[in-house]
């Protein structure tokens, strides 16, 4: 049964240029959909609505997080109205 969960991820520097999210569609059958970040030379923060089976997102979850990204669930929506992600709560 298809799924979706909204995640807000933090990238650390290190991780910044990694193809992490390529790799979620390719390796979990998850696909991402960003619905909002803020990118900087240091830090990645990242709004994701993961859409797959609960099992792929779940799996596609432990995956950010064995790799080093901070990874939270997010309940509720995201707004629509170009607020920044480093200003939602």
């Amino acid at each position: 049964m298809a799924a979706s969960r909204i995640i807000h991820c933090t990238f650390p520097k290190a991780l910044i240029r990694e193809p992490l999210l390529y790799n979620l569609g390719r390796d979990f059958d998850v696909m991402p959909n960003i619905r909002g970040a803020t990118i900087s030379d240091d830090i990645g923060l990242v709004y994701l609505e993961l859409h797959g089976s609960e099992s792929d997102i779940d799996n596609a979850v432990h995956y950010l997080s064995e790799r080093g990204v901070e990874v939270q669930p997010v309940t509720g929506e995201i707004p629509d109205d170009g607020t920044p992600p480093s200003e939602l709560g």
